[in-house]
């Protein structure tokens, strides 16, 4: 018996899977409160999927993505959106193997401790 290496094959990842890679390395972002409910009317031009928070788009090897958070009051929105939008890249370049488009980010509130 020999050991062959097997070459051929195809490897697919379902929306869920860059899902879960995006909303847990949002999540993870110092600043997120997180996610917001995404509004319902979009994503009727395109083959989209709407989660918690996110909207996801996919063309071929391209993510499109949403994001609707909540962020803490203690945090710049403009550095905080921008640390969102390169973990996500990296995130899902790195463990799905599959470029970025866009992360667009959406503050839908501002949550301050004790409430307002």
């Amino acid at each position: 018996m020999t050991n062959k290496m097997i070459t051929n094959g195809k490897t697919t990842l379902t929306p869920e899977v860059v899902y879960t890679i995006t909303k847990m390395t949002t999540l993870a972002t110092e600043g997120v409160q997180g996610f917001a409910k995404a509004p319902a009317n979009l994503g009727t031009l395109f083959k989209t999927a709407g989660y918690e928070g996110i909207r996801l788009q996919l063309e071929e090897d391209l993510v499109y993505l949403d994001l609707y958070l909540n962020l803490r009051a203690d945090m710049n929105v403009r550095e905080v959106s921008r640390n969102i939008q390169l973990a996500v890249s990296r995130a899902i370049s790195e463990m799905a193997g599959m470029e970025v488009g866009q992360v667009n980010i959406h503050i839908e509130n501002i949550v301050y401790e004790g409430g307002l």
